[in-house]
Protein backbone atom coordinates (compact mmCIF):
# COMPACT_ATOMS: atom_id res chain seq x y z
CA UNK A 1 0.00 0.00 0.00
CA UNK A 2 0.91 3.40 -0.74
CA UNK A 3 2.19 5.92 1.68
CA UNK A 4 -0.60 8.64 0.36
CA UNK A 5 -3.32 5.68 0.71
CA UNK A 6 -2.21 4.68 4.12
CA UNK A 7 -2.48 8.39 5.36
CA UNK A 8 -5.94 8.97 3.66
CA UNK A 9 -7.07 5.71 5.18
CA UNK A 10 -5.59 6.44 8.31
CA UNK A 11 -7.51 10.12 8.81
CA UNK A 12 -10.46 7.92 7.82
CA UNK A 13 -10.02 5.48 10.84
CA UNK A 14 -9.83 8.53 13.26
CA UNK A 15 -12.63 10.30 12.34
CA UNK A 16 -14.53 7.41 12.45
CA UNK A 17 -13.01 6.64 16.18
CA UNK A 18 -14.20 3.22 16.54
CA UNK A 19 -13.67 1.22 19.52
CA UNK A 20 -11.31 -2.60 19.03
CA UNK A 21 -14.83 -3.89 19.78
CA UNK A 22 -16.91 -1.95 16.92
CA UNK A 23 -13.77 -2.02 14.22
CA UNK A 24 -14.03 -6.23 14.74
CA UNK A 25 -17.61 -5.87 14.11
CA UNK A 26 -17.29 -3.91 10.67
CA UNK A 27 -14.86 -6.35 9.38
CA UNK A 28 -17.22 -9.17 10.13
CA UNK A 29 -20.35 -7.52 8.10
CA UNK A 30 -17.88 -6.57 5.23
CA UNK A 31 -16.86 -10.11 5.22
CA UNK A 32 -20.18 -11.64 5.49
CA UNK A 33 -21.31 -9.31 3.04
CA UNK A 34 -18.71 -10.32 0.38
CA UNK A 35 -19.85 -14.28 0.80
CA UNK A 36 -22.99 -13.74 0.52
CA UNK A 37 -25.34 -13.19 -2.73
CA UNK A 38 -27.41 -10.74 -3.22
CA UNK A 39 -29.86 -10.97 -6.23
CA UNK A 40 -31.28 -7.75 -8.12
CA UNK A 41 -34.33 -7.19 -9.82
CA UNK A 42 -34.35 -9.84 -13.02
CA UNK A 43 -36.38 -9.18 -16.01
CA UNK A 44 -39.08 -11.44 -17.02
CA UNK A 45 -38.71 -11.52 -20.26
CA UNK A 46 -36.52 -15.12 -19.79
CA UNK A 47 -39.29 -16.52 -17.07
CA UNK A 48 -40.38 -18.82 -19.24
CA UNK A 49 -41.00 -22.66 -19.57
CA UNK A 50 -37.79 -25.12 -20.67
CA UNK A 51 -39.04 -25.18 -24.66
CA UNK A 52 -39.92 -21.47 -24.61
CA UNK A 53 -36.67 -20.41 -22.87
CA UNK A 54 -34.70 -22.42 -25.33
CA UNK A 55 -37.00 -21.16 -28.08
CA UNK A 56 -36.04 -17.74 -26.77
CA UNK A 57 -32.58 -17.78 -26.55
CA UNK A 58 -32.26 -19.03 -30.14
CA UNK A 59 -34.25 -16.47 -31.10
CA UNK A 60 -32.05 -13.32 -29.13
CA UNK A 61 -28.89 -15.55 -30.49
CA UNK A 62 -30.02 -15.12 -33.79
CA UNK A 63 -30.95 -11.82 -33.75
CA UNK A 64 -27.07 -10.78 -33.39
CA UNK A 65 -25.76 -13.34 -35.94
CA UNK A 66 -25.40 -16.30 -34.01
CA UNK A 67 -25.41 -19.62 -35.90
CA UNK A 68 -27.82 -21.78 -34.05
CA UNK A 69 -28.59 -25.71 -34.78
CA UNK A 70 -29.83 -28.42 -32.92
CA UNK A 71 -28.74 -31.89 -32.15
CA UNK A 72 -30.78 -34.43 -31.08
CA UNK A 73 -27.94 -36.27 -29.18
CA UNK A 74 -24.42 -36.35 -28.55
CA UNK A 75 -24.07 -38.80 -31.57
CA UNK A 76 -25.39 -35.65 -33.65
CA UNK A 77 -23.00 -33.21 -33.00
CA UNK A 78 -19.75 -34.52 -35.19
CA UNK A 79 -21.91 -34.23 -38.30
CA UNK A 80 -23.26 -30.95 -38.08
CA UNK A 81 -19.88 -29.76 -37.04
CA UNK A 82 -18.43 -31.19 -40.40
CA UNK A 83 -21.46 -29.71 -42.20
CA UNK A 84 -21.23 -26.34 -40.72
CA UNK A 85 -17.35 -26.28 -41.85
CA UNK A 86 -18.58 -27.49 -45.53
CA UNK A 87 -21.12 -25.01 -45.65
CA UNK A 88 -18.62 -21.93 -44.60
CA UNK A 89 -15.90 -23.52 -47.30
CA UNK A 90 -13.71 -24.07 -43.93
CA UNK A 91 -11.40 -26.71 -43.61
CA UNK A 92 -12.25 -30.15 -42.03
CA UNK A 93 -10.41 -28.91 -39.54
CA UNK A 94 -10.40 -27.76 -35.57
CA UNK A 95 -8.65 -27.27 -32.11
CA UNK A 96 -10.92 -28.80 -29.39
CA UNK A 97 -10.65 -28.23 -26.06
CA UNK A 98 -9.18 -31.33 -23.60
CA UNK A 99 -12.82 -31.48 -21.76
CA UNK A 100 -13.41 -35.09 -21.32
CA UNK A 101 -17.30 -34.21 -21.67
CA UNK A 102 -16.81 -33.59 -25.15
CA UNK A 103 -15.46 -37.09 -25.98
CA UNK A 104 -19.03 -38.68 -25.35
CA UNK A 105 -19.98 -37.56 -28.65
CA UNK A 106 -18.35 -40.19 -31.42
CA UNK A 107 -15.88 -37.90 -33.50
CA UNK A 108 -14.38 -41.31 -35.20
CA UNK A 109 -17.92 -41.20 -37.53
CA UNK A 110 -16.25 -38.06 -39.29
CA UNK A 111 -12.67 -39.53 -40.61
CA UNK A 112 -12.13 -36.18 -42.65
CA UNK A 113 -12.60 -34.21 -39.75
CA UNK A 114 -9.31 -33.59 -38.53
CA UNK A 115 -9.32 -32.66 -34.67
CA UNK A 116 -6.34 -31.38 -32.28
CA UNK A 117 -6.49 -31.33 -28.55
CA UNK A 118 -5.38 -28.12 -26.59
CA UNK A 119 -5.74 -24.27 -26.53
CA UNK A 120 -5.76 -22.57 -29.89
CA UNK A 121 -2.93 -20.66 -31.75
CA UNK A 122 -2.37 -18.35 -34.53
CA UNK A 123 -2.40 -21.03 -37.59
CA UNK A 124 -5.89 -22.39 -35.88
CA UNK A 125 -9.30 -21.56 -37.87
CA UNK A 126 -11.74 -23.03 -36.12
CA UNK A 127 -12.14 -23.27 -32.23
CA UNK A 128 -14.82 -25.71 -30.27
CA UNK A 129 -15.01 -25.38 -26.14
CA UNK A 130 -17.98 -25.93 -24.17
CA UNK A 131 -20.31 -23.47 -23.06
CA UNK A 132 -20.82 -23.26 -19.68
CA UNK A 133 -24.31 -21.98 -19.78
CA UNK A 134 -26.90 -19.84 -21.99
CA UNK A 135 -28.57 -16.47 -21.00
CA UNK A 136 -32.19 -17.02 -22.94
CA UNK A 137 -33.08 -13.00 -22.47
CA UNK A 138 -30.21 -11.84 -24.56
CA UNK A 139 -28.99 -15.07 -26.38
CA UNK A 140 -25.71 -15.10 -24.24
CA UNK A 141 -23.44 -17.58 -23.38
CA UNK A 142 -21.59 -18.22 -20.26
CA UNK A 143 -17.76 -19.68 -20.76
CA UNK A 144 -15.63 -20.34 -17.76
CA UNK A 145 -11.96 -21.33 -17.95
CA UNK A 146 -10.55 -23.97 -16.82
CA UNK A 147 -7.73 -26.27 -17.89
CA UNK A 148 -9.92 -28.40 -19.85
CA UNK A 149 -11.33 -25.34 -21.11
CA UNK A 150 -8.75 -23.09 -22.46
CA UNK A 151 -10.29 -19.20 -22.95
CA UNK A 152 -8.29 -18.71 -26.25
CA UNK A 153 -10.44 -21.25 -28.19
CA UNK A 154 -13.65 -18.95 -27.94
CA UNK A 155 -11.12 -15.86 -29.14
CA UNK A 156 -8.14 -16.77 -31.31
CA UNK A 157 -10.07 -18.20 -34.37
CA UNK A 158 -11.99 -16.75 -36.68
CA UNK A 159 -14.97 -19.12 -36.10
CA UNK A 160 -16.02 -20.21 -32.88
CA UNK A 161 -18.09 -23.64 -32.19
CA UNK A 162 -19.77 -23.59 -28.71
CA UNK A 163 -21.48 -27.16 -27.49
CA UNK A 164 -24.18 -26.50 -25.27
CA UNK A 165 -27.03 -28.42 -23.45
CA UNK A 166 -30.54 -27.71 -23.59
CA UNK A 167 -31.00 -27.92 -19.87
CA UNK A 168 -28.18 -25.24 -19.50
CA UNK A 169 -30.00 -22.16 -20.49
CA UNK A 170 -31.26 -20.27 -17.92
CA UNK A 171 -33.33 -16.87 -17.98
CA UNK A 172 -31.19 -14.68 -17.02
CA UNK A 173 -27.19 -13.51 -15.79
CA UNK A 174 -27.41 -14.31 -12.40
CA UNK A 175 -29.03 -17.41 -12.76
CA UNK A 176 -26.21 -18.40 -15.45
CA UNK A 177 -23.82 -17.38 -12.50
CA UNK A 178 -25.53 -19.54 -9.99
CA UNK A 179 -25.35 -22.40 -12.12
CA UNK A 180 -21.53 -22.06 -11.81
CA UNK A 181 -21.19 -21.48 -8.85
CA UNK A 182 -23.25 -24.16 -7.58
CA UNK A 183 -21.51 -27.06 -9.49
CA UNK A 184 -17.99 -25.22 -8.87
CA UNK A 185 -18.55 -23.56 -5.66
CA UNK A 186 -15.31 -20.77 -7.06
CA UNK A 187 -14.68 -18.45 -9.28
CA UNK A 188 -12.02 -19.52 -12.33
CA UNK A 189 -9.76 -17.29 -13.51
CA UNK A 190 -11.63 -16.05 -16.14
CA UNK A 191 -15.70 -15.42 -17.08
CA UNK A 192 -16.97 -14.48 -19.93
CA UNK A 193 -20.37 -13.44 -21.27
CA UNK A 194 -20.35 -13.75 -24.89
CA UNK A 195 -23.11 -12.57 -27.23
CA UNK A 196 -22.83 -12.71 -30.91
CA UNK A 197 -19.67 -13.15 -32.85
CA UNK A 198 -16.88 -10.21 -32.43
CA UNK A 199 -18.25 -6.83 -33.65
CA UNK A 200 -17.52 -2.92 -33.98
CA UNK A 201 -18.95 0.04 -35.74
CA UNK A 202 -15.94 2.15 -35.28
CA UNK A 203 -15.44 2.42 -38.74
CA UNK A 204 -16.72 4.14 -40.96
CA UNK A 205 -19.66 4.05 -38.87
CA UNK A 206 -20.45 0.74 -40.75
CA UNK A 207 -20.89 -2.88 -38.58
CA UNK A 208 -18.04 -5.13 -39.21
CA UNK A 209 -17.51 -8.50 -37.30
CA UNK A 210 -14.36 -10.35 -36.77
CA UNK A 211 -13.14 -6.89 -35.05
CA UNK A 212 -11.52 -8.21 -31.81
CA UNK A 213 -12.73 -12.16 -31.89
CA UNK A 214 -14.39 -14.64 -33.84
CA UNK A 215 -16.10 -13.74 -37.16
CA UNK A 216 -18.39 -16.56 -36.66
CA UNK A 217 -19.98 -17.78 -34.06
CA UNK A 218 -21.84 -21.13 -34.25
CA UNK A 219 -23.51 -23.08 -31.59
CA UNK A 220 -24.49 -26.34 -30.92
CA UNK A 221 -27.54 -27.12 -28.73
CA UNK A 222 -28.10 -30.63 -27.13
CA UNK A 223 -30.71 -31.93 -26.03
CA UNK A 224 -30.10 -33.73 -22.85
CA UNK A 225 -33.42 -36.65 -22.87
CA UNK A 226 -31.13 -37.38 -25.89
CA UNK A 227 -28.05 -38.32 -23.51
CA UNK A 228 -26.02 -35.62 -23.73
Amino acid sequence: MSDARSAVLGRIREALDRTPEAESRARQRVAAWTTERHPELVPARGQLAPEDRIGLFIEQARAVQTDIERASGPAAIPGIVSQYLRRNNLPQKLVMAPEPALDIADWSSQPLLRIRRGTADDADQVGLTLATAGVAETGTLLLASSADRPTLLAYLPETCILILGTDRIVASYEQAMELHLEETGTLPRSLNFVTGPSRTGDIAQQLELGAHGPRRLFVVLVDPSSGA
